[in-house]
């Protein structure tokens, strides 16, 4: 019932920047975490950062210092800013919510970091 939409994946040159947004069909309650994973054909489904209700976050060791995740309460909004990108973080990112009930998953939208 409700749908996790992504936005802002692409190409992009290595160095370059972008900014990921996820957001959600309809307001869910309750919500403990929001988070962002990614997945490449040859490695699993990793955690690239998440941020809790309270706002702390976490980050994986390959992109801390250079990704920064954030939420907006307003809009009902997650969003992953990345900078220096790197041709290894190319991948598919897929938007995670968790709630009190249950968890939520994007589609996810693909980032291709390349010259």
């Amino acid at each position: 019932q409700v749908q996790l939409a992504e936005s802002g994946g692409g190409l992009v040159q290595p160095g370059g920047s972008l900014r990921l947004s996820c957001v959600a069909s309809r307001i869910i309650r309750s919500i403990m975490a929001m988070a962002w994973y990614r997945q490449s054909p040859s490695k699993e489904r990793e955690l690239v950062a998440l941020i809790t209700n309270g706002g702390s976050t976490n980050y994986a060791d390959s992109v801390k210092g250079r990704f920064t995740i954030s939420r907006d309460n307003v809009r009902n909004t997650v969003s992953l800013q990345m900078d220096s990108l790197k041709p290894e973080d190319t991948a598919v990112y897929y938007c995670y919510t968790r709630s009190s009930v249950t968890t939520y998953w994007g589609q996810g939208t693909q980032v291709t970091v390349s010259s």
